[in-house]
């Protein structure tokens, strides 16, 4: 039987609730689509995708 790891982003005291942000780009040399993967604060999610 499989285990499924979870991982959870609490924002306690002092810290920043965080999100995590996969985006698919084509690859410059193999020309075949790859998925970045980034820890982003969750105000800043919708300028992690809009920048190339």
């Amino acid at each position: 039987m499989a285990k499924k790891a979870v991982a959870t982003f609490n924002a306690k005291s002092g810290e920043k609730k965080m999100m995590k942000c996969i985006k698919m780009e084509k690859s410059p040399k193999t020309g075949a689509y790859v998925f970045k993967e980034e820890l982003v604060e969750a105000e800043k999610a919708a300028e992690y995708f809009k920048k190339k």
